[in-house]
């Protein structure tokens, strides 16, 4: 007998705290219900299974939770807290705190379940580049940190004994386990003194320490960004240099590079459009990699594990690509300065579905489905007109849900075998619902605004105030211009419209009279 789907669910972030929705879809008209009280905290995240979630108070505490349930299964008060990461199944929690002297280890690997400090070192400086500092593989049978010239193993099964073995690599500056399985690890050694920066890939096998899997080396180059294939047989490394030589980009430089750990393949990924590249994903089997690349407009391809390109998708003002999780469905967009333009594609048909838009979004991502496609304008990046919209998997916008300030809004990570393929694609405008949900307290924000002598929270789908780039500053006058004074979408009047036309109505009148008395003469 087959096994049920799970249920999706979505956490949300505002700043009087999270809560968690079940998934859509929602009854036309309603707000999500919330499935766990608004709860305080300066950040969440979920484990990569979904199966804990994760909930700090900034120089507090750490909660986690059983997502099942939402019941707590551990607290801890931790003093000086500034950073907190699950592992991939929840299993451990790895924490950052201030500290005052090198003498006290301020990085600590917990058991979740029984709360115990497992493994305790002395850490100066965080970043992102080297949080969390502790690297699992999917199952957590692999867990290895990079150390000054060195990438440190530990026993997953026993941490209290500390580094087990080592692998060598002197200047190293970041590093990336391959998730699933974790049988490899890359290290990145920057340019200096003449010498060109280099990737490297090792095993992670013990027996096999310091052997030299594959490596690529490459001029111009500051910083990295690894992207291991499901299968950890391939490895793709996005190179950026501060500084582009041929001064045509104002950002640096940016070179996609390809390795495989049977050194199949070693070398530049051969793109047909100069200029940076914007994203990269593997699919979801790891056997194909998409790419969005080239000064605008940006160019789109799909290349297979050999790195022959199979398909393009074409060019516009593009950034961003999301894979559907089920592998059938792409999304390639322009978000962030770009107008939020979105193209849906059916890969497995080879067939663009339709176009839509999302603009001024910070966060996209596919339901674990494959069924929903979610994007959301969050703060800080942008303080106004925070929202969240869903479309279906053909682009058609199923939902929309608008905040006075929004944070963080996520998925809930599910294993994308355990739901079924989509049947059939269908495409239906007539079919497109789109649910608009009010902000909450509106009724007594103007009660409240009386007694506090502050404007009214605006609940209207598109604040009054809401930021308008320079370019579209006179869109209104030009479309009056473009068509005569009427709405391009068949709708009322606006007052410079009606405006123009009793003024176009005035000098057809003193026209026509001067016409007559002319004719009298």
């Amino acid at each position: 007998m087959a096994s049920q789907q799970p249920s999706l669910a979505i956490l949300v972030r505002e700043p009087d705290g999270f809560t968690v929705w079940p998934g859509p879809p929602y009854p036309p008209g309603s707000s999500p219900p919330q499935r766990l009280p608004k709860t305080a905290c300066s950040a969440t995240s979920f484990s990569r299974d979904g199966s804990r979630l994760l909930a700090t108070v900034a120089s507090a505490s750490a909660t986690v939770y059983d997502c099942s349930s939402l019941s707590v299964i551990r607290s801890f008060d931790l003093p000086g807290l500034t950073a907190a990461a699950l592992s991939p199944t929840g299993s451990y929690l790895q924490t950052f705190q201030k500290s005052s002297s090198p003498q006290v280890k301020n990085v600590t690997v917990w058991h979740v379940d029984t709360a115990t400090a497992l493994y305790q070192h002395y850490q100066k400086n965080l970043s992102k580049a080297n949080w969390p500092m502790v690297q699992f593989s999917a199952d957590e049978s692999v867990a290895c940190r990079m150390a000054t010239n060195e990438m440190q193993f530990f026993d997953t099964n026993d941490f209290t004994k500390g580094i087990v073995y080592k692998v060598r690599l002197p200047g190293i500056a970041a590093m990336q386990l391959a998730s699933a399985p974790g049988s490899h690890v890359a290290g990145f050694v920057p340019e200096a003194k003449g010498v060109p920066a280099s990737v490297q890939i090792f095993s992670c096998d013990k027996d096999a320490q310091n052997q030299v899997v594959a490596r690529r080396s490459f001029f111009r180059c500051s910083t990295v960004q690894f992207h291991w294939n499901k299968g950890s047989t391939g490895l793709l490394i996005v190179s950026q240099a501060d500084v582009d030589k041929t001064n045509q980009s104002y950002y640096g430089e940016t070179k996609l590079h390809y390795l495989t750990t049977d050194r199949a393949f070693e070398g530049i990924v051969p793109l047909k459009k100069e200029g940076p590249v914007h994203d990269v994903q593997w699919s979801s089997s790891g056997s194909e990699f998409a790419v969005v690349y080239g000064f605008m407009p940006a160019k789109a391809t799909i290349f297979n594990k050999k790195c022959n390109p199979l398909h393009e998708l074409g060019e516009g003002p593009y950034n961003t690509i999301r894979w559907n999780p089920k592998g059938r469905f792409i999304v390639i967009a322009g978000f962030g300065n770009l107008p939020g333009d979105m193209a849906f594609w059916d890969y497995s048909e080879k067939k663009l579905i339709q176009k839509a838009k999302a603009e001024w979004s910070v966060i996209s991502e596919w339901s674990p489905d494959g069924r929903h496609f979610m994007t959301a304008t969050t703060a800080p990046r942008l303080q106004i007109d925070n929202r969240i919209k869903i479309f279906d998997h053909t682009g058609s916008l199923q939902f929309i849900k608008e905040f006075e300030k929004l944070y963080q809004v996520d998925w809930k990570p599910e294993s994308p075998e355990r739901f079924g393929d989509i049947a059939e694609l269908t495409i239906s405008l007539n079919g497109i619902k789109i649910e608009e949900t009010k902000k909450q307290g509106s009724r007594q924000g103007s009660k409240s605004a009386q007694t506090s002598g502050k404007a009214p929270v605006n609940v209207a789908t598109k604040p009054a105030g809401a930021y308008r780039p320079p370019q579209s500053k006179h869109t209104a006058a030009l479309q009056d211009k473009l068509f005569g004074g009427l709405a391009p979408t068949g709708g009322e009047m606006s007052k410079t419209a009606l405006r123009n036309k009793k003024r176009r109505e005035k000098q057809k009148e003193k026209k026509a009279g001067e016409g007559s008395s002319a004719d009298d003469s």
